[in-house]
C-alpha cells in the first residue's frame, strides 16, 4: 500500500471520528471514548496510544499498549480509573474513564500504529459540574416603604450558571414574584424590591442551574408595616395596666386581712376592761335556812336556836357598822361615770335592830329551860 493510500485511510479515519468530536458528561459519571481501527490484521506489531491535551502545552499519555503490555498509570490523577473498554486487538481501542473529575476534561487523541500505518481519532471531553448548593441572603431594611435586595450565589459549578427567582405560596408551590420585585439585568442572581408593602412578605426561592443540574435555596422576607407598631404598643400597655390592677387588688386584700386580724386581737382586751364586776351575794338575817332548821325533831331544836342566835348577833354587828362593809362595784354607766351608791333605808335598819334585840332574850329563855 502506497503512502498516499495510508494518508488517505488515516485522514478518512480521522474524518469519521470527527462525527462525534465532543462528549459531555457530568462529574462522578462514567464515559467511554470510542476508537475503532482497521489495523488489527497483524496484532504482533500493533501499538495503541491515548493522549490527553489539557491546559498544558504538551499532551500527556493516558494509556498505551506496546510490545504486548498495557500501561495505564501514567497520569497520577487518573490512576485506577482508565482502561480499554473492549478487545483492542480486534479493532476496538475505545477508552473508558470512570468517576469523572473536572481534571479529566480536555482533548483526547487515539493513535493506532501497525506495520507503518497510522490511524487517529480526536475527541473533546467536557466534564460538567453541577452548581454547588447556593447561598441566599437579604440586604436592606424590612419595613414598609423601604427597599431590599435578595441575592443568591453558587461557589462552584460549570459555567455558565443560570439564576432564577420564584416565590413560594402557602401550599409550597412556586409562582411569580410580586409587582415591586425587579431582576438586576447585569446580575440575574440579584433582585430588588422597592416601596415594600405587606404583600412582599413570604418565602423566595433561588435556583442555580447549568447543563449538569440544579440546586436551590430559600430566603424569608417579613415586612413590618407601620400599624403593627401601634398594635404592639397598645397590647403592651394593656398588659401592663392589667398587671397593675391585679397587683393593686392583691395588695388591698392583704391590707384588709391584716386590719381584720388586728381588730380581732384587740377586741378581747377592750371587753375585759369594760366588763361588769361580779355582784356580791348578801345573806339576810333570819333567812329560810334558819326556819328550815327549826322544823327538825325536838332533839336538835335547841342547837338550831342557839346557832340562829349566834348568826343574828353577827349580822347585827355587821349592819350596825356599815362603814366597814366591803364596797360593791356595779356596772359602769354607758357614759363612763360610776353609778351613785345606793341609799340606806333607815326604816329597815330600825326593824333589823329591833329583831336583833329580841333574839338574845329568846336565847336566854331556851337556856333557862
Amino acid at each position: 500500500m502506497s503512502a498516499l493510500s495510508i494518508l488517505f485511510l488515516a485522514s478518512c479515519s480521522a474524518w469519521m471520528s470527527q462525527a462525534q468530536t465532543e462528549f459531555k458528561r457530568v462529574a462522578e459519571a462514567n464515559v467511554t471514548l470510542p476508537c475503532h481501527h482497521r489495523l488489527h490484521e497483524k496484532p504482533t506489531s500493533l501499538d495503541i496510544e491515548w493522549l490527553l491535551k489539557d491546559s498544558e502545552a504538551e499532551p500527556k499519555v493516558v494509556i498505551t499498549y506496546a510490545g504486548g503490555n498495557i500501561y495505564n498509570d501514567l497520569i497520577e490523577e487518573q490512576k485506577g480509573r482508565v482502561s480499554f473498554a473492549s478487545n483492542f486487538l480486534k479493532g476496538d481501542a475505545s477508552l473508558e474513564i470512570s468517576l469523572l473529575q473536572p481534571s479529566d476534561a480536555g482533548q483526547y487523541t487515539c493513535k493506532v500504529k501497525n506495520a507503518g500505518q497510522y490511524e487517529w481519532t480526536h475527541i473533546t471531553l467536557k466534564v460538567l459540574e453541577k452548581p454547588s448548593k447556593p447561598k441566599c441572603w437579604k440586604e436592606g431594611e424590612m419595613s414598609e416603604g423601604k427597599e431590599i435586595a435578595l441575592q443568591c450565589n453558587s461557589v462552584t459549578g460549570t459555567t455558565p450558571i443560570m439564576y432564577t427567582w420564584q416565590r413560594i405560596d402557602e401550599e409550597g408551590k412556586t409562582g411569580y414574584l410580586p409587582p415591586m420585585a425587579h431582576i438586576n439585568l447585569s446580575n440575574p442572581a440579584q433582585i430588588f424590591m422597592k416601596n415594600l408593602t405587606w404583600v412582599a412578605t413570604g418565602l423566595y426561592q433561588c435556583t442555580a442551574s447549568n447543563e449538569a443540574g440544579q440546586e436551590t435555596c430559600v430566603v424569608e422576607v417579613t415586612v413590618q408595616y407601620a400599624q403593627n407598631f401601634g398594635i404592639v404598643a397598645g397590647a403592651v400597655c394593656g398588659v401592663m395596666g392589667g398587671l397593675s390592677l391585679v397587683f393593686l387588688a392583691v395588695w388591698l386584700t392583704i391590707k384588709k386581712k391584716e386590719k381584720r386580724k388586728y381588730e380581732e386581737e384587740e377586741t378581747p382586751n377592750e371587753i375585759r376592761e369594760d366588763a361588769e364586776a361580779p355582784k356580791a351575794r348578801l345573806v339576810k338575817p333570819g333567812s329560810s335556812s334558819s326556819g328550815s332548821r327549826s322544823s327538825h325533831s325536838g332533839s336538835s331544836s335547841t342547837r338550831s336556836t342557839a346557832n340562829s342566835a349566834s348568826r343574828s348577833q353577827q349580822t347585827l354587828s355587821t349592819e350596825a357598822t356599815p362603814h366597814i362593809t366591803p364596797t360593791q362595784h356595779g356596772p359602769m354607766a354607758m357614759d363612763g361615770r360610776e353609778p351613785e351608791p345606793k341609799k340606806i333605808n333607815h326604816t329597815n335598819l330600825i326593824k333589823t335592830e329591833a329583831t336583833a334585840t329580841m333574839v338574845p332574850a329568846q336565847s336566854r329563855a331556851f337556856q333557862t329551860v
